[in-house]
């Protein structure tokens, strides 16, 4: 029997590849970004991975994600991923 795939796992990836390619574009450092967003480099690097700890996706938190947002002069519609399929509890 297989388990299902976490429909958050991929979408705190695709965050993550969002985060990484906006950054790039930009020609910024992830220390800079970080700096910029008020986080541990540590921490923006775990989000561009799309984790928190090993294994877990990453969660951050809405402020984090309207800061981030604000410095890589984004939207955050342009930031976010397509909402998943299926993330509701009981569905």
């Amino acid at each position: 029997m297989t388990d299902a795939p976490d429909p958050w796992n991929e979408f705190a990836r695709e965050l993550g590849r969002r985060l990484r390619r906006a950054r790039a574009e930009r020609g910024l450092s992830q220390e800079h970004v970080a700096h910029a967003a008020g986080l541990a480099t540590f921490t923006y690097r775990k989000l561009e991975k799309g984790e928190s700890n090993p294994g877990t996706s990453a969660n951050p938190r809405l402020r984090t994600l309207v800061v981030l947002a604000e410095v890589l002069d984004l939207s955050l519609d342009q930031l976010l991923p397509p909402r998943p399929e299926g993330v509701a509890p009981g569905r």
